[in-house]
């Protein structure tokens, strides 16, 4: 089953790294599993939704802690976002977003600004979570600026 195997490899990563004493590659291995695991148990079937959830917290946290005069801290949620990462899906590089984006804005018709959403869901769908949804509502955007 393809929903476990992000589970499963976090998993063995956390045995790897238990050995290894990585404790804090452990700590943020154990919060990605639990995150996992809770997702599954409320039916979610999107683990890289849930991996980008999780990194985007640690990414807001050390933005905060930075702000706060934390900067160790914020070290630390920046390298457990880091670790994250390694399970995403690599990123759409700008050419393959704009080809999919100006497919997208095509298929569903999208003529301006104002139908902005219908040129998002199909940009989305194309897109299967390997660009952040803000990136693609940029694109979006921008492209529909240009088309009108």
């Amino acid at each position: 089953m393809a929903s476990l195997g992000i589970l499963e490899q976090v998993q063995a990563d956390t045995r790897e790294a238990m050995k290894a004493g990585e404790r804090a590659r452990v700590a943020a291995l154990r919060l990605v599993a639990d995150a996992l695991q809770k997702d599954a148990k409320a039916g979610g079937e999107d683990e890289v939704a849930v991996l980008r959830r999780e990194r985007k917290r640690r990414l807001e946290a050390a933005e905060a802690y930075t702000k706060g005069g934390s900067p160790e801290r914020a070290k630390g949620e920046r390298a457990e976002a880091a670790e994250i990462e390694r399970y995403l899906p690599a990123e759409l590089a700008d050419a393959e977003l704009r080809e999919l984006v100006d497919a997208a804005i095509a298929q569903s018709g999208a003529a301006g600004p104002g139908e902005m959403g219908k040129a998002m869901g199909a940009a989305m769908a194309s897109v299967a979570g390997r660009a952040d949804g803000k990136r693609v509502s940029a694109m979006v955007r921008e492209r529909l600026a240009s088309a009108s």
